[in-house]
């Protein structure tokens, strides 16, 4: 591979890095965004008495989301990531 392949490679490299920060800027934004909205959830339901792990809802978030994913993310990847993700909702509402 010649010289300037490898810088044509180099840049590549660092412009799909740059993409993948401004995703992962947005992922932070989204996440923070549910966040507030699971808080406020908490919230509603001490208010109502309500328990505040609702494993219905859980597994109905996962069914959906499995209906729509169109990979390349694995199912049980994604299943992992919206698990730690609702983990650290519930865990949140818990004050």
């Amino acid at each position: 591979m010649g010289k300037r392949d490898s810088l044509q490679l180099l840049r590549e490299l660092r412009e799909k890095r740059r993409k993948i920060d401004l995703i992962d800027q947005k992922l932070l934004s989204l996440l923070n965004q549910r966040l507030s909205i699971a808080l406020q959830i908490g919230k509603i339901k001490r208010e109502r008495g309500e328990k505040i792990y609702n494993p219905k809802r859980e597994r109905e978030i996962l069914r959906k989301l499995h209906l729509i994913n169109r990979g390349p993310l694995k199912e049980d990847d994604l299943k992992r990531i919206f698990k730690t993700i609702t983990t650290v909702c519930r865990k949140s509402q818990i004050i």
